[in-house]
């Protein structure tokens, strides 16, 4: 198969999928899912749905488990939705990248507050001894 038509047709998945989760699915176990990406490999056999999840880690290993157990459901719905001949197994992955470019941007921040704090430091060294 080319890797165009596994894209698209981990384009189609992504959306169907995430109607499927967010309406379609009345377990309570799931929290707050937003799927990030998802691969499809190139014999379009089996598809990795990466999910980000909000909340602790409870929450995140409560929703991974709603959603392995949905796994079935989710995969018979995406059979009815996407015109295909074989719907890919699927396999739910939970995506932390969300969460490490959080952490990532505060940490960037609070050296940007701290930088000015160590240029004054500096600055004020060099009053201190003009002949420098």
């Amino acid at each position: 198969m080319t890797p165009m038509r596994a894209e698209r047709l981990a384009e189609v998945i992504r959306a169907e999928a995430s109607a499927i989760i967010q309406r379609g699915l009345k377990d309570p176990g799931i929290g707050f899912v937003s799927i990030t990406d998802v691969i499809v490999s190139a014999d379009l056999r089996h598809a990795k749905i990466f999910v980000s999840v909000l909340g602790d880690e409870e929450a995140k290993r409560g929703t991974m488990a709603a959603l392995e157990r949905a796994t079935g459901f989710v995969r018979s719905e995406l059979g009815a939705r996407v015109a295909v001949r074989f719907v890919p197994e699927i396999l739910f992955r939970l995506d932390e990248s969300i969460e490490r470019g959080t952490r990532i941007n505060a940490l960037l921040r609070k050296v940007a507050e701290e930088e000015p704090r160590a240029s004054r430091r500096d600055v004020g060294d060099d009053r201190q001894d003009p002949q420098g």
